[in-house]
């Protein structure tokens, strides 16, 4: 059986998870003068709520085009995408605005902007034209900023704050959002070692205490091997994806292959650990 299929049932077994999205034969790239540019294809696969996944790949491999093309901001090139077993070009952006939350790498530059209020414009979906905000809006905007621990950052500026805080601060967000799906593209990059800890035992316990389904990108292998349910593993040929549990995609050599490919490192399958070659 194969790494994909074996996920698949997995996640149907699995009493407490529910399948919420699903590719099949699924090309991604985006549109030249030329035509399409394909960046990755044939790719078989689903996403549980309730666990971890975590993207992982080679720079260059199509990562960040995966996220934006689940996420809508990009056309699929061929095959399907389902969001809660409906095709995702079924939903307008108003309705998959209540099925996904996106929290990007790039940051907006804004200025005069609170925590709260960053976070209030998760509700946008909710509000209406005016977007005036209701008591129970303001109670989701308060929920969302405790649960990632922020509730004395509330009313500081968004240009005041560390990145981790800042990161927090947009995870909080897409929590307002209400969604049962996130995607975060590279979520712990820029910051110090203690953050991206924090930032992805956070995520975890989202998943697990509010059964949601978070999908990340992320190029910290070391961290996510301790931490994930889920790797999905974009192969460098662009075709097809390696998905399993971290100790499962160890014992096929999938990982080693993945970590040692540009060498002066070692990969050990059995504790899972990377370690640097020395001369």
């Amino acid at each position: 059986m194969s790494a994909t299929l074996l996920y698949l049932c997995k996640c149907n077994m699995n009493v407490m998870s529910k399948e919420t999205i699903r590719l099949s034969d699924v090309s991604i790239g985006y549109k030249t003068r030329q035509g399409n540019k394909v960046v990755a294809s044939g790719m078989t696969a689903s996403i549980c709520s309730g666990e971890l996944t975590c993207l992982l790949g080679s720079n260059g491999v199509g990562k960040s085009t995966l996220l934006r093309t689940l996420s809508g901001f990009l056309p699929v090139i061929s095959g399907g995408i389902d969001i809660d077993g409906k095709p995702h070009y079924s939903y307008n952006s108003h309705e998959l605005a209540r099925k996904v939350g996106v929290v990007l790498t790039e940051r907006p530059e804004v200025q005069q902007m609170t925590v709260y209020d960053l976070v209030a414009l998760g509700r946008s979906p909710y509000t209406g034209f005016w977007g005036r905000l209701s008591d129970a809006d303001e109670q989701v905007i308060r929920d969302a900023i405790s649960l990632v621990g922020i509730g004395n950052l509330s009313r500081r500026l968004l240009t005041t704050l560390s990145d981790g805080e800042r990161q927090k601060a947009f995870i909080a967000k897409a929590l307002a959002q209400q969604t049962g799906i996130i995607f975060l593209d590279e979520p712990t990059a820029f910051l110090d070692y203690p953050s991206k800890v924090e930032i992805l035992l956070l995520l975890r316990r989202i998943c697990r205490e509010q059964q949601k389904t978070v999908f990340l990108s992320t190029h910290d292998v070391e961290l996510v091997l301790q931490v994930a349910d889920r790797l999905w593993l974009m192969h460098p040929s662009g075709h097809g994806i390696a998905i399993g549990t971290p100790h499962e995609l160890a014992s096929t050599g999938q990982l080693s292959a993945f970590i040692e490919q540009g060498g002066g490192v070692s990969f050990d399958a059995s504790s899972l650990r990377v370690r640097v070659v020395k001369s």
